[in-house]
């Protein structure tokens, strides 16, 4: 997964957004549960921002130079999927540059 270098090069910020209880937003949870170390590892100056609120559909942001910002809703995505999603926004700051 060498995507997951660019991670930290590409955005400067990665934000995880999801309910605390809601079922829509359980692969969410269980993605950051699974992988939130893995990748913070891998990134130790990527600053990873999870919030947690009530009601909320979850999404996951990322913050490019310039202050562009990219957003992706995880509603009905598989763990795996909200993987896949988070190399698209890793892969998108790149064509950026």
């Amino acid at each position: 997964m060498a995507w997951r270098s660019q991670l930290s090069r590409n955005p400067k910020e990665l934000r995880i957004l999801f309910c605390q209880k809601s079922p829509s937003s359980a692969p969410a949870r269980s993605f950051v549960e699974n992988n939130y170390k893995d990748i913070k590892t891998s990134n130790p100056k990527l600053p990873i921002l999870i919030r947690e609120c009530s009601g909320i559909e979850p999404q996951m942001w990322a913050r490019y130079d310039m202050g562009v910002e990219r957003g992706i809703r995880l509603e009905g995505l598989s763990e795996p999927q909200i993987l896949k999603a988070l190399e698209d926004l890793a892969k998108a700051g790149a064509s950026k540059a």
